[in-house]
């Protein structure tokens, strides 16, 4: 998806771009979300440290996600650099241009269905994104939380058709679960044995798996759990690892612990 003509990026702001041409000094590119804009990336640039062959790093046709380090006075081409972004960062910008791409074609998909032409479904797109921030956020809000396109303002016919195509096809980036720990012990160093309790469910956090457990005081003898996973499955399987690590750590020191779900 092009971002409206005239519009140019700031300094400091990551952008999507594709290799036009390489050459001995640096790297022209053209930004795929601004018509009409290419940028420049210097040798120097281009990866930390000494490039001895710069095609070794960039090739004609190749996606980079770059920062804009400065734009030039015609304010049609802008110096870039590659070497400026981490990898956390590029695969975080490149996804959520994925996301805004696939986000272009569901909308599509409507249009067809409830018969915008192009200069209406524009339009529509337009006014979601200022909405929502961006298009994909506006399908994703649309199928995680009912009466978000109502509370935003938007009315019309179109908008069942555009919900369902939201619900069949937008994935939520997480599912979270919550629930209660109801602990007690009565041993001296009682405290100690609840924090390793609770540190036990917490140790199930994997942040390549995009598991996250946190446990919280709530006041005794009752604590909470938190827990987010990328789908319904790894959710329910986290949420059955770590109830059950709690319980186990607090029958071995002679307590009890009663799990439930919110």
């Amino acid at each position: 998806m092009v971002i409206q003509d005239g519009a140019t990026p700031d300094e400091g702001e990551l952008v999507v771009a594709t290799i036009k041409t390489v050459k001995q000094n640096g790297a022209y590119v053209d930004l795929d979300e601004y018509e009409g804009i290419e940028g420049f990336i210097f040798i120097g640039e281009i990866a930390s440290g000494w490039v001895k062959n710069i095609r070794g790093f960039v090739r004609e046709g190749q996606r980079v996600i770059c920062k804009v380090m400065r734009t030039r006075r015609d304010g049609t081409s802008l110096e870039l650099s590659l070497k400026s972004v981490s990898e956390e960062r590029r695969r975080g910008r490149l996804q959520e241009w994925k996301n805004e791409q696939r986000a272009q074609q569901l909308l599509k998909v409507l249009a067809e269905k409830v018969g915008w032409d192009e200069e209406v479904m524009n339009e529509q797109a337009a006014e979601l994104m200022d909405a929502f921030g961006g298009l994909y956020a506006a399908f994703e809000e649309a199928a995680m939380q009912e009466g978000a396109l109502e509370n935003a303002g938007f009315e019309g016919e179109w908008m069942a058709p555009f919900i369902e195509i939201a619900i069949e096809n937008i994935i939520p980036p997480f599912v979270e679960v919550r629930g209660t720990l109801t602990l007690s012990i009565n041993v001296i160093d009682g405290v100690s044995v609840i924090r390793s309790a609770l540190e036990a469910a917490e140790s199930l956090t994997n942040e390549e798996e995009e598991i996250d457990v946190k446990c919280f005081y709530d006041g005794a003898p009752c604590y909470r759990i938190e827990l987010k996973a990328p789908d319904f499955k790894v959710a329910e399987t986290t949420w059955e690892k770590a109830t059950e690590a709690v319980v186990n750590h607090m029958a071995a020191a002679g307590g009890e612990a009663i799990a439930q779900r919110e």
